[in-house]
């Protein structure tokens, strides 16, 4: 290689490896920063691509510290892609209820035939659907039969801020969690217990937005930790993956599992889903308490929305 070859592949791995560490630190950090710092870690796994570039212009460039660099990177995000959390709840006793929890963001209600289709197909207990705009509200009360799902808390609001639970068990209202986009919360009874519903819609972190998006995801945090007295489900898009640290946060903080995780399933993709994209991450999730087992959680394509669906089995313990 001739020596200008040799600086052109030195300084394009400095760039390179710049740019990683600058993300993988702030995982390591437990920390999500600024933009561009959290859209980037929405895609943690791909930090490989560039880390594995640098790794070979460093051999290519005969740079000995850029090996070493390299090499560190690259067992750091692989160290980070792992799935994050325990493979259990740790569910114990009893089995005293199975059901089934559905959750998909509608996007401004395009998506609200499909989703229609969906329920009436898979038949889940309790629905949670984001981006419900008032021609959604609107479907789901005239095509979603009450038999069916007689309880419902529908926050009628237009474009991406509606949103709607619906449940074959009984609801009581519990409040909202505070945001732009409506988030509604509710208890219902399953099997003589009561099970603490939350539905969540933070702000993406859009550049711009990130102040935004960190505190409703805080907000979602304290409401899980005030719920860890009882079984509780917090399911939507959460505009976060494991790999953002706001998102851990409301994990540990309520004592969460995350059904995906449980189900073998970390790292499948959630958004988008409407075109090819090689960049995709899981930001919908349903978490659980550790009252839950779960028995599988699959994601599915809904046509006209850019989120797939996801749609978890669970068994309700009685740990007495």
């Amino acid at each position: 290689m001739t020596e200008p070859l040799r600086r052109l592949a030195l300084c394009a791995a400095v760039l390179l490896l710049a740019g990683v560490s600058v993300v993988i630190g702030f995982r390591a950090a437990d920390a999500d920063g600024t933009t561009p710092v959290p859209q980037t870690l929405a895609f943690l796994p791909w930090l490989l691509v560039p880390g594995a570039t640098a790794l070979g212009l460093a051999a290519l460039a005969r740079w000995r510290g850029g090996l070493v660099w390299a090499s560190v990177a690259l067992a750091l995000t692989v160290w980070f892609v792992r799935p994050y959390g325990p493979g259990s709840t740790g569910a114990h006793g009893p089995v005293v209820a199975r059901l089934e929890v559905l959750t998909s963001n509608v996007e401004f209600g395009d998506a609200t035939d499909a989703l229609i289709g969906a329920v009436r197909r898979e038949g889940p207990d309790v629905v949670f659907v984001q981006e419900c705009d008032l021609a959604c509200a609107d479907a789901l009360a005239a095509r979603v039969p009450a038999a069916a799902y007689p309880y419902r808390d529908v926050v009628r609001l237009d474009g991406s801020l509606g949103s709607a639970i619906l449940s074959r068990f009984p609801l009581r209202p519990a409040g909202r969690v505070d945001g732009a986009m409506a988030m509604p919360g509710a208890v219902t009874e399953v099997a003589g217990r009561r099970v603490r519903l939350q539905l969540a819609h933070p702000m993406p972190p859009v550049p711009g937005n990130v102040a935004a998006w960190r505190r409703e995801l805080g907000r979602i945090r304290d409401l899980a930790a005030t719920a860890r007295a009882q079984p509780a489900i917090v399911a939507g898009d959460f505009n976060a993956s494991q790999d953002h640290a706001a998102f851990r946060a409301v994990l540990d903080a309520g004592g969460l599992h995350d059904s995906a995780r449980l189900a073998g399933s970390s790292r499948a993709y959630s958004w988008p889903a409407d075109r090819p994209a090689p960049l995709r991450a899981q930001i919908d999730h349903v978490l659980v308490s550790e009252e839950f087992s779960v028995r599988s959680a699959r994601f599915l394509r809904l046509a006209a929305t850019d989120h797939r669906a996801l749609l978890v089995a669970l068994e309700l313990h009685d740990g007495g």
